[in-house]
């Protein structure tokens, strides 16, 4: 019989990630701070990164309303030349990345047809390439070497499905979630040999700041198609992050699992 300390952990323990340093790309606001909340409530030390300055200070005073201490970084991860700075402050800062967070993400919505090369570009380029660049940094600095880590990538449902035009025109962001979803894949099976675990979460329809324009018109009929019968909120998406960050993660990779209320199952 297998006996081991790792193998008597209490449920309680696994979850726990105390000393663990996470970093949450996009983790200035929604989804991303929402995680960020839930990665400190449970002990890890973070560091948030995203493009504004101000959104990102007005972040860390809401987190020290909660009496979380987050460290926070400017980067525009749609600019590669700033990912590894990125990398480093925070390494500097909280010591080696155990757990990464790829949130940041944008959208652009224009029929297929006659959707622009420059909204091509700046969505596949933060949505995809940006996630990308950051794990490798991220891999190579901290988690291949100590051979250890948890790889969470926010995709979409998007990414597992198209949709009508009366409901979603916005063809790279189908495509760059698409590639988020193998690229969890194709991660999970050349780095599960470095103890690193990759998983994607995709949510379905959470009211946003990107998904507010979109909800004012479909929200009847998301709702209506949801087995559900309700929109996602930010705080389903916490008890998953923890979970896929967490040592109860240690024999699940490659997966992506949507929050979506049903609407991919039917």
């Amino acid at each position: 019989m297998i006996d081991s300390v790792r193998d008597r952990m209490s449920v309680k323990d696994q979850l726990d990630l105390t000393g663990r340093v996470a970093l949450i790309t996009g983790g200035s606001r929604g989804l991303g701070l929402a995680m960020t909340e839930a990665l400190a409530e449970m002990g890890a030390k973070v560091a948030i990164t995203a493009r504004k300055r101000e959104e990102l200070e007005e972040a860390c005073t809401h987190l020290r309303s909660l009496h979380i201490e987050a460290l926070s970084v400017v980067s525009d991860l749609s600019q590669p030349e700033t990912i590894a700075p990125m990398v480093a402050a925070v390494i500097e800062a909280l010591g080696p990345i155990d757990i990464l967070i790829n949130n940041a993400g944008t959208s652009w919505g224009a029929p297929a047809e006659t959707y622009p090369l420059e909204a091509w570009r700046k969505v596949v380029d933060l949505n995809l390439t940006g996630a990308f660049l950051v794990t490798q940094e991220v891999a190579q600095r901290s988690m291949i070497p100590r051979k250890y880590g948890r790889i969470v990538n926010i995709a979409s449902v998007a990414g597992l499905k198209g949709a009508l035009p009366e409901d979603l025109s916005a063809v790279a962001y189908h495509a760059s979630k698409g590639g988020l979803v193998n690229l969890t894949r194709a991660l999970a099976g050349e780095w599960g040999r470095y103890g690193i675990v990759v998983n994607a979460i995709c949510p379905g329809f959470i009211p946003s700041k990107m998904s507010r324009g979109v909800l004012s018109v479909i929200a009847d009929r998301v709702i209506a198609a949801t087995p559900l019968h309700q929109l996602g909120m930010e705080r389903d998406l916490q008890g998953l992050a923890v979970l896929l960050s967490s040592e109860a993660a240690r024999h699940i990779t490659g997966q992506c699992i949507a929050v979506d209320g049903g609407v991919s199952a039917v």
